[in-house]
């Protein structure tokens, strides 16, 4: 028994030193090296009630698992309808202060896909009836995901897509499916 235990100890002093070479060995590496990007991250949300979305667009189309805080597609398309759009469908935060050369990730978390595409200035998307009332499509939603530069930005359910190389000033990125889904991007 003292031997295994010995033998145990041993293995153990052996893995620590390896380690603490490993990390030394990295650590001169690293000097050598590019420090590592700056990445901020924008999360987007909704709470799309899977019964209601999949019996009108198709099997899995929401992929929701929240536990009873779920909004009925038709609720969605009243709400917007009436200019007063689901506040727990949206961009957080809603707005993002980073320095030039940050890359920005955006992870879709909600149970639906969404766009996440820059804008001139925030407006309509590309489905009327989520639109605001009075408010027009912007030019870079129009064509919906007819247009390449629309379909680009797409973000599926539990996906990421990375924005990088974004210049000093202001840019705003709106859901072209889901317009009141907006922030705004302030790069130092």
């Amino acid at each position: 028994m003292k031997k295994q235990l010995t033998g145990l100890l041993a293995m153990f002093v052996l893995a620590g030193a390896t380690s603490a070479l490993a990390q030394q060995n990295a650590s001169k590496s690293n000097q050598n090296e590019e420090a590592p990007s700056r990445v901020a991250q924008i999360v987007a949300l909704d709470e799309c009630e899977p019964k209601s979305f999949n019996d009108m667009l198709g099997p899995d189309f929401c992929k929701n698992v929240a536990l009873g805080f779920s909004t009925p597609i038709l609720d969605l398309f009243n709400g917007a309808s009436t200019g007063h759009p689901d506040p727990k469908w949206d961009f957080e935060p809603d707005t993002l202060k980073m320095k030039e050369g940050t890359d920005l990730t955006v992870v879709d978390q909600g149970g639906e896909p969404h766009t996440f595409t820059e804008v001139a200035h925030f407006g309509g998307g590309f489905i009327d009836q989520l639109n605001a009332p009075g408010e027009q499509t912007v030019p870079e939603c129009s064509g919906g995901f007819g247009n390449i530069a629309v379909a680009r930005t797409r973000i599926l359910q539990g996906s990421t897509i990375h924005v990088t190389d974004l210049s000093k000033g202001e840019h705003y990125f709106q859901c072209c499916i889901h317009p009141w889904m907006r922030v705004k991007v302030l790069v130092k």
